[in-house]
């Protein structure tokens, strides 16, 4: 059982997982040991390499890990808004997003679980000042760099970091969001939360954070998941912008 840790009340992690069997423990683990008073959530989309059995393992061992067995591999999206919606029908107060790779360093949670305290969403920024990213090729470099860019202006959300995964969501927030309208995954799924996020008025933050590449396993990074995500704000970008001109006009007709 999470402990209330103050300023932010019962927290829950979840970690959504497809062949992590190399990372999931470790990642587990090192959770455990950063925030002990928070719980885990494993959502495994059945996962045929056993991630789900080695989960359900510790769980059998440590009151503050549950898993949730999802019926097959359906997205990052579609795990964590079931992970949300679990989090919200036991009473907690904020949840996590992290990936199981470690690419999200669970030694800094505490820092962005420190400024859930004085606002509604934390994003662990990759490009803000005092971030470090490690071991990414230039490559990748300049695409998270363009694709942030990208959206800062198509969307006008004020974060150097949209597409990041890290975060911290008090569930009040996730309620005022309207999460019932996400369709999306992967970079576009974290996109269009900030844009949600923005468009209902909660208090955002970003934080540095160290992000390094994955050490072991394969990464769930795609061409299909880049397209996605530029077809995505593109199309919100347009339907945003004629939203405001739209209310511009209105407020000008008599």
């Amino acid at each position: 059982m999470s402990v209330p840790i103050d300023g932010v009340g019962r927290v829950l992690v979840v970690i959504p997982t497809y062949n992590e069997a190399d990372n999931v423990t470790d990642i587990v683990g090192r959770v455990r040991a950063a925030a002990p008073g928070v719980d885990i959530l494993v959502a495994d989309d059945n996962s045929p390499d056993g991630t789900g059995a080695l989960a359900d393992a510790m769980a059998a061992t440590d009151a503050h890990v549950h898993v949730l067995h999802r019926p097959g591999k359906a997205g990052l999206g579609a795990a964590y808004l079931a992970g949300f919606a679990w989090a919200r029908r036991r009473g907690y107060d904020a949840v996590v997003e992290m990936d199981a790779d470690g690419s999200h360093a669970p030694e800094d949670l505490p820092t962005l679980l420190a400024a859930a305290r004085d606002a509604d969403v934390v994003i662990g920024s990759r490009w803000t000042g005092g971030a470090r990213v490690v071991n990414w090729p230039v490559r990748r470099l300049l695409l998270s760099r363009c694709g942030n860019l990208y959206a800062r202006l198509a969307l006008g959300v004020p974060v150097t970091d949209a597409t990041g995964g890290y975060r911290v969501y008090r569930t009040a927030a996730l309620r005022a969001m309207a999460l019932e309208s996400v369709c999306s995954q992967g970079y576009a799924f974290q996109v269009e939360l900030s844009r949600l996020a923005h468009r209902a008025g909660v208090r955002i933050v970003e934080v540095p954070i160290t992000f390094a590449e994955r050490e072991r396993g394969a990464s769930k990074m795609s061409p299909l998941i880049v397209a996605e995500a530029l077809w995505r704000i593109t199309t919100w970008g347009l339907r945003d912008r004629g939203v405001r001109r739209g209310r511009a006009g209105h407020d000008r007709w008599p």
